[in-house]
């Protein structure tokens, strides 16, 4: 497989201007090659954002497409046949990649944070945290375990691994111990243009803040239900504030190294535009419900079965998957914000509420196409011909697949892991009993891949890359990736 190499740091020279001739801004040094105390909390702040955002954006935004049944490798190439068909090791470098790169950004991003304490500048430490607790999830979440107490420490050549639940426990000790300060109080620089997310807007970093404990506490349901009890009412009874617009990077141009990180590696750097195809799974969704979206997602043809590498289908028959270089990577959409405060309004608070949360969602995950009148027709919303109402007269379980199942269709194409994580934590979408090609398959269902390796098992994790079990002596061995991480039921 070939090496992908994601390369955002020259976003930005975007943003500064003139002003980049300026020491303090100078994109040519590199903040890894300096002392750890010789950079400004301005300019390695922003190389920590475009270093997360490039790691999510491209490692996994590609494992969580295919799993989320996005899309599918196509049978007129080999690149990701691995990830479909469940074969991947930790030998791969997209595996290594994700590793090696997220936590380089979490390295920049907790050199912030050290300096900013020692400064006072509660700002940019809560920044960092954020920056931090964010990227710390993805990994935990696809690893089962990482460093966390010791990892970054230049001193420490091979950091203990963190278990998952004390990872979550530290995250959010984390950002408790980040929000309780006084921001009024902040000293030295403050965030502007090198806040490439929020420019600088203190109340979205703690709305962000807000936003990643719900996410934290609502993935522990089933594995620590007292705790994310706690946690979640704790949050609804103190009228905390939860982000009502996108926490994402939206300044990307269609140039080399300034384009979103999924079309960048898998477009431009591999010079194929055609390596992702619809997957049955979401495609037939879109289409059994006359979703308008369908056209958005997807180019003109027909989908590929999930796994069907080898089809026989003419690979002109089948429709691409439609990547753009513009489009934005959102750390976390206005609409997953508003689903996942449905879900929890759901279980702890007001269904009245969580029907709210709901229908601002879906307006909002059609709005992000330009789509959002057709979502709505009087208090119901609707894809001509099909229903994505909220079943006010449902079960809480019919609810909650209703959350969750637009929850998955909005985090096309980027935010797939998400879905896939939600899929392991509540079983939507559910898998099919049968292939696609039978026609009692249901439209939506994940299925098992065609030439699928693991028995019929799907993936629960990502196994641990080699080169870190090579140098890291407590690194952990060899896990399947069909073995379950510590929070799934």
């Amino acid at each position: 497989m070939k090496k992908i190499v994601i390369k955002l740091f020259s976003l930005f020279a975007l943003f500064v201007g003139v002003a980049s001739c300026e020491d303090q801004l100078d994109i040519n040094r590199d903040p890894d090659s300096l002392a750890q105390s010789g950079v400004a909390v301005s300019t390695e702040f922003p190389t920590a954002i475009t270093g997360v955002v490039g790691a999510q954006g491209s490692y996994a935004a590609l494992f969580g497409g295919f799993w989320s049944q996005y899309w599918t490798q196509s049978n007129a190439a080999n690149q990701y046949k691995t990830i479909d068909d469940y074969s991947i090791l930790g030998t791969s470098s997209m595996i290594n990649g994700l590793y090696r790169n997220m936590f380089d950004a979490l390295g920049d991003a907790r050199n912030v944070k050290r300096i900013a304490l020692e400064q006072e500048n509660w700002d940019y430490y809560l920044m960092a945290t954020v920056l931090e607790t964010y990227g710390s999830q993805i990994l935990v979440d696809f690893y089962d375990k990482i460093p966390y107490e010791e990892a970054n420490n230049t001193a420490i050549l091979s950091p203990q691994f963190n278990d998952g639940p004390a990872v979550y426990d530290l995250m959010i000790a984390d950002l408790d111990e980040a929000l309780s300060k006084d921001l009024s109080t902040s000293m030295g620089e403050t965030p502007a243009i090198d806040d490439l997310i929020f420019g600088g807007d203190m109340s979205k970093w703690v709305a962000f803040a807000n936003t990643l404990k719900l996410k934290i506490y609502l993935r522990q349901e089933n594995a620590r239900p007292g705790v994310a009890s706690s946690g979640i009412n704790s949050l609804l009874t103190t009228d905390a504030t939860f982000l009502n617009e996108d926490a994402s990077l939206t300044q990307f141009e269609d140039a080399s190294d300034k384009s979103n990180p999924l079309f960048e590696s898998n477009e431009r750097q591999l010079n194929v535009a055609t390596n992702l195809r619809a997957s049955t799974t979401l495609y037939s969704y879109l289409l059994e419900n006359i979703d308008p979206r369908l056209e958005a997602f997807y180019e003109a043809g027909s989908p590929l079965n999930q796994g069907d590498y080898n089809s026989a289908a003419a690979p002109s028959s089948i429709a691409v998957v439609n990547l753009m270089p513009t489009t934005a990577v959102y750390l976390l959409s206005r609409e997953e914000s508003l689903f996942m405060q449905a879900e929890a309004q759901l279980k702890y608070g007001s269904d009245a509420i969580a029907k709210e949360n709901y229908d601002a969602a879906v307006i909002e995950a059609f709005s992000k196409f330009s789509l959002a009148e057709v979502a709505l027709d009087g208090m119901s919303f609707v894809a001509p011909g099909g229903e994505y109402a909220y079943p006010t007269s449902g079960s809480e379980q019919a609810k909650l697949k209703a959350i969750i199942m637009q929850k998955w269709v909005s985090g096309f194409p980027g935010n797939g892991f998400d879905a896939f994580f939600d899929t392991n934590r509540t079983g939507y979408p559910e898998k099919s009993s049968v292939a696609q090609s039978s026609a009692s398959y249901v439209p939506g269902t994940l299925a098992y891949p065609v030439n699928g390796v693991t028995g019929g098992k799907f993936p629960m994790r990502l196994p641990f890359p080699s080169d870190v079990r090579a140098r890291n002596s407590n690194a952990p061995g060899n896990v399947a990736l069909t073995t379950p991480i510590w929070w799934v039921n």
